[in-house]
């Protein structure tokens, strides 16, 4: 289980991650990522700064991705990818891991693989970013 302070639970700020952040996918999940001091060094965000000193990180498993039962699995599987990965996320900084559909047959080794190819594409954790050919991101 994440901690509390570590949980992105706010509708809004899924919203705000998902259509402000950068985003990188990979075969069993998407990776949506909202660095603080970006959001309000641009002025993105007309709300007032709200900036834990803590990394935040939001699932979401939809039923694309199969029953109950195999979506509960997923995102349990994918709070503790992030979990174990927690100090490697800038402060402040907020993750929204939307699974896809080739989620539900991964393994937890899997998903960790594909969520660190996220973070490194992003730029955010072990390495420099990938830069995506042709287009914003």
């Amino acid at each position: 289980m994440l901690p509390a302070a570590n949980r992105l639970t706010d509708g809004a700020d899924f919203r705000l991650v998902t259509r402000r952040g950068r985003r990188a996918g990979r075969p069993r999940l998407v990776v949506h990522a909202l660095v603080a001091a970006a959001e309000h060094e641009t002025g993105a965000d007309p709300r007032p700064p709200r900036t834990p000193a803590v990394a935040r990180v939001g699932f979401v498993v939809s039923k694309a991705v199969g029953n109950s039962v195999t979506r509960h699995r997923v995102a349990r599987r994918l709070r503790h990818v992030a979990r174990d990965r927690l100090g490697t996320l800038p402060p402040g900084g907020a993750l929204v891991v939307r699974a896809l559909p080739m989620a539900a047959g991964a393994s937890s080794a899997e998903l960790g693989r594909d969520f660190d190819a996220a973070l490194r594409r992003l730029g955010l954790a072990g390495g420099a970013a990938h830069p995506r050919s042709g287009g914003g991101v």
